[in-house]
């Protein structure tokens, strides 16, 4: 109770009224709700049911029940979960994607560089090799600071190191090529599974799995402009995706790839592969894996210490409860 208070009242001293009011005048745009009305229940449900704001959005809060409300999961209630679970020493191997790579690199499946040991001439062979490169900010979250690149298109590597110093990308990748049928999908970016998974004395549990897709960027991330929707235990997506605004697609709307009823492919080997990785640092049980699909074989690209949370929209899947229960199931709270 008194992580909940703490939590709760460092939301509350960093609210932002504007940004309060856009969520509740844009919920209330498609429901018989009035703004103030709408308001006035997210403040409750953020108390009551420990949602955060984006949370009341995604999962149509407005339309359920008290009883269908308790039954979601919640970011607030993911962040205690990580407190609970996660040693505190031990998050930086996940929270450094450099550190990360080095810790998981049987598991990597791809080329990658730290930019601060690496010469120009280094940098120049490398993205040469690949053509088309990654260079991420090592410590960032919500794919900040991630940007590609194309060899074809530096002629001074020199000054494109200092850039990359500069803007703390420190790590390069080579650019995943993913099996076909999830570059189908949206071929621009990496369309990545993310599956949250607890282990428990040598046993993995998936508590979620879903599918992000990328819509015009680089990045496949909620927060960049992607969207999700969430699989089944085979991989198979059976309800249209969505993303932070509200959007929602039945297909993609720059591909035209139908994303309900996609199968993922290669999904028994993406959870033959986080039964082997989930256990390998027993400190740190409850993490969200990012997983790439590549051509022959599932390539891990991060584990996330704070897993994220992911559930059905109700007005567009018709199911009305939330992942709750599981977590509860599995992870005894």
């Amino acid at each position: 109770m008194l992580l909940r208070l703490r939590y709760l009242l460092n939301r509350a001293r960093r609210l932002s009224p504007a940004n309060l009011l856009g969520f509740a005048g844009r919920i209330a745009a498609g429901s018989p709700r009035s703004r103030l009305g709408i308001l006035i229940d997210m403040l409750w449900c953020s108390v009551r049911y420990e949602t955060a704001f984006q949370d009341y959005a995604d999962w149509d809060f407005h339309l359920l029940t008290r009883a269908e409300r308790a039954t979601y999961m919640t970011h607030p209630k993911s962040n205690h979960l990580v407190e609970r679970y996660n040693a505190k020493e031990s998050r930086h191997t996940f929270r450094d994607k450099i550190e990360f790579n080095t810790a998981f690199a049987p598991f990597i499946g791809r080329d990658w560089l730290d930019v601060r040991t690496a010469s120009p001439e280094q940098i120049a062979d490398f993205a040469a090799k690949h053509g088309r490169i990654m260079a991420k900010v090592p410590d960032s979250l919500s794919g900040l600071g991630i940007k590609s690149y194309r060899a074809a298109e530096i002629d001074d590597w020199a000054a494109f190191r200092e850039k990359l110093i500069a803007g703390r990308q420190f790590l390069l990748e080579e650019f995943i090529t993913q099996h076909p049928d999830m570059a189908a999908l949206y071929p621009d970016s990496v369309n990545s599974l993310r599956v949250i998974t607890f282990a428990e004395k040598g046993t993995v549990s998936v508590l979620a799995a879903v599918l992000k897709v990328g819509n015009g960027g680089d990045i496949d991330n909620f927060s960049g402009g992607g969207m999700y929707t969430m699989l089944d235990e085979h991989g198979v997506a059976h309800h249209p995706a969505f993303d932070a605004a509200g959007g929602t697609f039945a297909e993609h709307p720059i591909s035209g790839t139908s994303i309900v009823g996609f199968q993922v492919p290669l999904f028994a080997e993406t959870l033959a592969l986080l039964d082997d990785v989930a256990v390998r640092i027993p400190e740190m049980p409850y993490i969200g894996w990012d997983v790439a699909i590549g051509a022959d074989a599932p390539m891990l690209i991060e584990g996330n210490p704070n897993s994220g949370v992911y559930q059905l929209k109700p007005s567009l899947s018709g199911v009305r409860t939330g992942l709750l229960p599981r977590y509860r199931e599995v992870m005894h709270f």
